[in-house]
């Protein structure tokens, strides 16, 4: 297409190009901003992580390196592999910053099992040496250039009918939370009981979901004896209450933090969670409480969101010679609210500096201002802003400067949970059900008039891709569209013929080829749901298939599963305010920055514009 206006299209013939002198008069795209190939390919592989398990006595000669032999060997086990996830950034200079395609290149984990056959530690995301997160990504050359297969205007602009605002998501590097990575283990908060960890997977490769598709192929005896439990998981790790009903849960690295009421802000060490050299697996402090205290003392903590869930170090410096860009401060903190103190910000850069004789943690500040957060019950945060829900409102918090909030919008809502982000949309729980608001200028935030579903009970949800689900109590897990998201609809309610009947909330992970709903199901513990896999949903592959939920496994916790940690991002590479969060592998290369994606959906007055494909006029 060769049109600067997507209102008026316009198709030159090859003749008619040659003859064009000034290319940036009619190219839609110039080619010292944009590589060709851009545009000009079919499809993007992505490998959405990686597991490198280290075994001890296994006698290995060395690849690629010095021809030695090690008694040390890690396996290299593909995990996600998908050709649907197109994504866009800058490459470095090497290539004239141009805009081309990025892939997730290196995301890994790693774990070891040592001579005595203990797992010293499981599925460890490293941290790159400039502090970013190392589920990394890279400029990206896809040689699958076509002519005819080639993208459209809306793979990487606002459609006309809006409903590519999953895609834009996953085009921005944003992420789209479809393959997040659960791990061995989920993690539950359960009330006043404390929390558990439920070992999901088995640890042999392929790390299947116990009671899965690919766990009666891969392991039929295992699945066997599965079915003759009843499909209960069995194998699980407890910590009891410490002060309060836990109801917040999010693993980062090898530290679980939770909050929990009375018992406020805690971060508790879960390094030898899978290590059978260690009687208990989840403690308060590694050693003596003088020497290691993770605990901050509240009033009524009643939520906290960690700017990623992926491990970073915001304190290292950048080398030059790398051309990096810093992480943002935001990233140095835990979001916690309270209903009483309003918002609370923690340093939390002591658990990643490698000192042990440090690991202290203090509030870095307590805001409240005017009152607004009385009753403060949940946050979420998109970039720099944060959405913390009250009993009668959404209150937007501007935290570009982490110690100085800044008041952006004050929304009202009837009694509203839980809220949730997708690129231009936020979604919200309230006793009314699900609604909408438009974020597309985050300083003004519009309620979207029509951007309604009634739901009875409707409390925290999670999106992926293009539905959202949301934990309904007693009527189970709702499973929305969100293609259209002005427009969602219910795609089902899931409830197991009523044995879901207490749903609290939801994590949805992909592992190997298919997708998983972790569900909190209150009084009922832990149920897992297979969503997707090749028997039962053929476009299993697709960007976001149909997901036919059915159950494959379950546990009874000791208290209500009130809450479960976030699965590892995998395909996010920078914030919603255009802040680096994932390393790139290219000197130079990063992700969009906030202009630049802005750019692609916003006019130089500031305005949305949208756009359609057009099929170029059938030759003669």
């Amino acid at each position: 297409k060769f049109s600067k206006d997507s209102r008026k299209p316009e198709w030159l013939s090859s003749k008619e190009f040659d003859q064009t002198e000034q290319l940036y008069s009619v190219l839609a795209h110039m080619d010292d901003q944009m590589s060709c190939f851009t545009c000009h390919s079919s499809w993007v592989t992505s490998c959405a992580g990686c597991h490198l398990p280290i075994q001890a006595n296994w006698k290995q000669e060395s690849k690629h390196y010095d021809g030695k032999t090690s008694r040390n060997w890690a396996s290299y086990n593909p995990q996600v592999a998908r050709d649907q996830m197109f994504q866009l950034g800058k490459h470095g200079p090497a290539k004239d910053n141009r805009i081309v395609p990025v892939r997730s290149s290196s995301a890994l984990v790693l774990s070891s099992t040592d001579i005595n056959r203990q797992k010293i530690y499981v599925q460890q995301p490293p941290i790159a040496a400039s502090g970013h997160s190392s589920q990394a990504f890279a400029p990206h050359f896809p040689h699958t250039v076509r002519t005819t297969e080639t993208k459209q205007c809306t793979d990487c602009h606002v459609s006309k009918e809006n409903d590519n605002n999953a895609i834009m998501a996953q085009l921005l590097l944003l992420g789209t939370n479809f393959v997040n990575f659960m791990g061995y283990h989920a993690y539950m908060a359960t009330g006043s009981a404390g929390l558990e960890a439920v070992q999901v997977t088995e640890w042999d490769e392929p790390q299947a979901v116990i009671g899965s598709y690919l766990h009666r192929y891969a392991y039929p005896d295992w699945y066997k004896n599965h079915l003759e439990r009843g499909r209960e998981l069995t194998e699980y790790h407890t910590h009891h209450g410490a002060g309060g009903i836990t109801n917040t849960i999010q693993l980062r690295g090898e530290y679980l933090f939770t909050t929990a009421g009375e018992g406020g802000f805690r971060a508790y060490d879960v390094a030898n969670i899978a290590n059978k050299g260690f009687s208990e697996r989840i403690v308060t402090a590694p050693f003596s409480p003088l020497g290691h205290d993770t605990h901050v003392a509240t009033k009524n903590a009643t939520s906290f969101e960690l700017p990623t869930n992926m491990p970073v170090a915001p304190y290292r410096q950048q080398l030059e010679a790398n051309m990096e860009t810093p992480l943002h401060p935001i990233y140095h903190y835990a979001i916690i609210t309270d209903s009483q103190e309003g918002l609370i910000l923690v340093n939390v850069d002591t658990l990643s500096d490698r000192d042990r004789t440090n690991n202290f943690l203090t509030r870095a500040l307590t805001w409240n201002e005017h009152d607004i957060l009385k009753g403060a019950r949940h946050v979420t945060l998109a970039g720099t802003t944060a959405y913390i829900t009250t009993p009668s409102s959404v209150i937007c918090l501007d935290l570009n400067q982490p110690l100085k909030p800044r008041l952006i919008a004050e929304l009202p809502f009837t009694d509203p949970q839980a809220t949730a982000v997708q690129f231009r949309y936020l979604f919200v729980s309230d006793a009314e059900g699900l609604k909408v608001v438009d974020l597309t200028n985050p300083e003004k935030p519009q309620l979207v008039p029509h951007g309604f579903l009634p739901l009875s009970h409707a409390g925290k949800m999670y999106l992926a891709r293009t539905y959202a689900y949301i934990a309904n109590g007693p009527d189970g897990l709702a499973i929305v569209n969100i293609e259209r998201p002005e427009a969602p609809s219910l795609h089902m309610m899931f409830n197991d013929h009523g044995k879901m009947n207490d749903v609290r909330d939801v994590k949805v992970a992909t592992t190997n080829a298919s997708l998983f709903a972790y569900v909190a199901d209150g009084k009922n513990g832990l149920k897992v749901l297979q969503l997707t896999d090749p028997e039962r949903v053929p476009t299993f592959y697709g960007f976001s298939p149909e997901v036919k939920p059915r159950l494959i496994a379950w546990h009874k916790t000791a208290g209500p599963a009130l809450a479960l940690s976030k699965a590892l991002d995998r395909d996010r590479a920078v914030d919603e305010s255009g802040h680096q969060v994932s390393i790139f592998g290219r000197i130079g290369s990063r992700p969009f920055n906030l202009p630049e994606m802005q750019k692609m959906y916003l006019n130089p007055s500031g305005e949305l514009y949208t756009v359609s494909d057009y099929e170029p006029p059938k030759r003669q």
